[in-house]
């Protein structure tokens, strides 16, 4: 794996947070945004391919890798969309590319929605969140019931403390357990970059597990479909067979946009860009026109 040429802070919102970069800084940007539970060096793959022709910048989300947590554990989405845009103003990017993963997909969808302007190409890796099979249900749902649920939640995740692992080879193994195909050397890098080390040797996963909880405040979901409409530059929505996300160019949710495409990669769940690396970035390296 390739580890980033320059590693750097920002600050927003009263929160400092870490970002790294690859390759010549004099290149055209390209961004790349995490999902939850994850961090910048999960991209070290991508970014090192990228790199040859592109000044490529990831950042750790508040409450992940090297970056600040909140103290209440409230994370929501609006919340790392407006630390994208701190990021942006901090290194004075005028246009560049956009890429993000799971809720960096999320987080992207909305600033390419919010700012179009700036972004050159899109892609959102499993990013447009529910299906609308699951929108249902949870409109389904009493809002009394809702929110009560959401309150216990919180009470139940607030109460979370970061699992504490005697060293990296357990974190190893717990992280093989989850994802039995990934390759070893796939599997102790993404441990590696993925700890926290604490004083007496032990680890633990760098992210806050008070922040996995849905924020009950977010925008309704028809203006985040709206944001999508008003997306103008080119936007591949890429997906993976064996994901349990639902393939927008079946369920209607494709129609909003101006200027997408959906990809399929066969044999590939939601870390599709971890499962079929290869596969991918040929996809990625076509639509970015390589």
């Amino acid at each position: 794996m390739t580890a980033p040429d320059r590693h750097a802070t920002f600050v927003s919102q009263r929160l400092t947070l870490s970002y790294a970069e690859w390759g010549d800084p004099n290149a055209p940007p390209l961004l790349l945004v995490h999902g939850g539970r994850d961090q910048k060096r999960s991209w070290d793959r991508v970014a090192a391919r990228l790199a040859t022709r592109y000044r490529v910048i990831a950042h750790d989300l508040r409450g992940h890798g090297q970056s600040d947590w909140v103290s209440d554990g409230d994370y929501g989405v609006m919340d790392h969309v407006f630390d994208l845009a701190s990021l942006v103003e901090t290194l004075e990017l005028e246009s560049f590319t956009l890429i993000g993963h799971s809720l960096g997909g999320n987080i992207t969808l909305r600033y390419a929605g919010l700012f179009p302007d700036k972004i050159e190409r899109l892609v959102a890796i499993e990013g447009l969140g529910p299906s609308p099979n699951m929108l249902a249900e949870r409109r389904a749902q009493p809002v009394t019931e809702r929110l009560t649920n959401w309150i216990e939640q919180r009470r139940s995740l607030s109460s979370r403390r970061p699992r504490v692992m005697k060293d990296l080879a357990e974190a190893k193994s717990r992280m093989k357990a989850a994802f039995q195909h990934l390759p070893d050397d796939l599997i102790h890098h993404l441990t590696e970059t993925g700890l926290n080390t604490h004083p007496d040797g032990t680890v633990s996963w760098a992210y806050d597990p008070a922040g996995m909880g849905r924020s009950p405040s977010d925008i309704p979901h028809d203006e985040f479909v709206h944001l999508w409409t008003q997306i103008t530059c080119p936007t591949w929505l890429v997906y993976g067979a064996t994901s349990w996300a639902s393939n927008p160019a079946k369920d209607g949710r494709l129609e909003p946009f101006q200027n997408a495409t959906v990809s399929v990669i066969e044999d590939a769940g939601h870390w599709l860009h971890h499962d079929q690396f290869d596969d991918f970035m040929v996809q990625l390296d076509t639509f970015l026109g390589s």
